[in-house]
């Protein structure tokens, strides 16, 4: 077993060392990443296929080509990020300037999950670096050609004082967190981020911790139905709705719920072709354990589309069903997986009361036309983030952070939500030495009634 004490030993010696410190440092680290990433691209494809049976073009846009864009975003906005910045002084610090310093934590543990092995580990590394961090990663073992092609290529571009990756399985995880490292970030399941917060409470390790929950999907009235059904196809099933983010359930006005779904059968078929289980090109499900829990959801309900499975190839077809309840068990926990439940409204409110008596969802998708509505359900549920007349496209905006609230995740990243996650903000004041204010010292004559005068 790995001597993991000594690793984050390595790499704390190095941060100390102040290389990561320096600008120029982070921004070529970030360019080898980069030439990384380019010139390994169809050997990371052909991974992402292997593990997932992912097409080149899904892995493309949903791992490879947002992470590339990613780092451009940070390559040219790093050096605007780092430097300390000028805050406001109030008249009570008369003769003061405030600074802000953004400063790195130090060792960073990045434990990433396998629905997007490439991605959800090269996205917050790259936060980690520009932050000025050392950073561990540690992958997925249920997506191995992905995670040792990972673990080989970053060994060849950076020492393991400064970048390691460490694979292995739950136990190598547990080992990890075990050491005392200056930052972690998670990505996965609710139940593993309390394990993961739980063990950052020891030594009181600043966590940022992505999980997920029943996204809620809520097709109105005055809906485009066409484009809501190609939208929400697009953003359940792709990587067989293994999507943190991905709709986990339609709450559909009962007016249109039967043209709706006709719609959405017709998206999925333009998508998937009629017979989804014969198409090469479409995702399986990681693992025969999430297979069968997956499977096990496809006898409630009435299945109106899809509802196939193949457990030899590990694929189960886009399936939609209806006639569930909360009480059904497909509604007790996030789904992960291409089987999307529909419940149907008729007043709004009603959908808002439900949505707010269970945990708040990392993300939210509204379908309607009408501001107003939007506004209501905007103003009135609690969620990480969403989208208004799509689904999933949030996560493609360098300028909006992603990440939840409540249950579904604490702190934020992408873009500079990146850079701010790994970093710390160090507070500065610079005060003048030319005068000195002496209603601040408790031996003036009426210095409280000054000092009162002063800070109204």
């Amino acid at each position: 077993m790995r001597d993991y004490a000594e690793l984050v030993s390595k790499q704390k010696d190095f941060f100390a060392k102040g290389n990561t410190m320096d600008i120029q440092f982070r921004r070529e680290s970030l360019k080898k990443l980069r030439k990384l990433i380019q010139d390994h691209e169809q050997d990371f494809l052909s991974a992402l296929k292997e593990d997932l049976n992912k097409s080149d073009f899904e892995s493309y846009l949903t791992e490879v080509g947002i992470v590339l864009s990613e780092l451009r975003f940070t390559e040219k906005n790093l050096e605007k990020w780092a430097k300390p910045r000028r805050v406001k002084s109030t008249i009570s610090l008369a003769g003061s300037r405030s600074y802000i310093y953004p400063e790195p934590y130090g060792v960073a543990l990045v434990i990433s999950p396998w629905n997007y092995p490439f991605q959800l580990a090269f996205a917050p590394l790259i936060g980690a670096i520009a932050a000025g961090n050392c950073a561990i990663l540690k992958p997925s073992e249920l997506t191995p050609a992905t995670s040792g092609l990972l673990s080989e290529v970053v060994g060849k571009s950076f020492p393991e004082e400064y970048i390691a990756v460490v694979e292995g399985g739950a136990e190598a995880s547990q080992g990890l967190l075990q050491e005392k490292v200056d930052k972690i970030f998670f990505t996965g399941s609710v139940a593993v981020g309390r394990i993961i917060m739980e063990a950052a409470a020891i030594n009181l390790t600043p966590v940022t911790l992505e999980l997920g929950g029943k996204s809620p999907c809520i097709v109105h009235e005055d809906a485009n139905l066409e484009l809501a059904a190609k939208r929400i196809a697009w953003g359940k099933f792709i990587n067989a709705g293994q999507t943190c983010v991905a709709p986990d359930y339609l709450f559909v006005h009962q007016s249109v719920k039967g043209r709706f779904l006709n719609l959405l059968g017709q998206a999925i078929i333009q998508l998937y072709g009629e017979a989804p289980l014969e198409n090469q090109e479409f995702t399986r499900i990681v693992s025969e354990r999430h297979f069968d829990r997956l499977s096990g959801f496809l006898g409630e309900g009435s299945t109106v589309i899809g509802g196939r499975s193949n457990r030899d190839s590990l694929a189960i077809e886009p399936t939609v069903i209806e006639g569930i309840s909360w009480e059904s068990t497909v509604m007790q926990e996030e789904i992960f997986g291409p089987i999307l439940p529909v419940l149907e409204y008729e007043n709004l409110s009603d959908v808002i009361v439900e949505v707010n008596s269970h945990p708040k969802p990392l993300a939210m998708y509204i379908f309607t036309e009408a501001k107003e509505v939007q506004e209501e359900l905007l103003g009135k549920i609690s969620f990480g983030g969403g989208c208004v007349n799509d689904t999933v496209m949030h996560l493609a905006s360098p300028y909006l952070p992603f990440g939840g609230v409540g249950e579904s995740g604490i702190g934020a990243y992408h873009g500079k939500g990146s850079f701010d996650v790994f970093s710390h903000e160090k507070s500065v004041l610079k005060q003048t030495t030319k005068f000195d204010l002496p209603f601040r010292y408790q031996n003036t004559k009426d210095a409280l009634t000054k000092i009162k005068w002063f800070l109204k």
